[in-house]
């Protein structure tokens, strides 16, 4: 879980997973860009319409545009690198 500027991670052995890591670095990106409070207001106003949309916890997650970014680039080492600002926004519409 990522609270800016923190990660948090529920147990040490998550520290050496890169992949976790990354997609959390890329919500870091995500909130500085955002100010970092908005980015609190619109994950969770995504994710309450996603869960009246789909009416499931999972999937209301992992629809959250935030995360769909964060997972479709967290094996990407150089995507934190070459990821342009407000790339979140490609995936509203996915």
């Amino acid at each position: 879980m990522t609270l800016f500027p923190f990660i948090l991670l529920k147990h040490r052995k998550y520290e050496s997973d890169k992949v976790l890591l990354n997609h959390e670095h890329i919500h870091l990106i995500q909130q500085k860009e955002l100010l970092i409070l908005p980015f609190y207001f619109f994950y969770s106003v995504n994710y309450f319409v996603n869960l009246i949309r789909f009416r499931n916890h999972h999937k209301a997650y992992t629809n959250i545009i935030f995360e769909k970014e964060a997972y479709a680039n967290e094996k990407n080492k150089d995507y934190i690198i070459t990821r342009k600002p407000w790339s979140f926004l490609k995936y509203r519409g996915m």
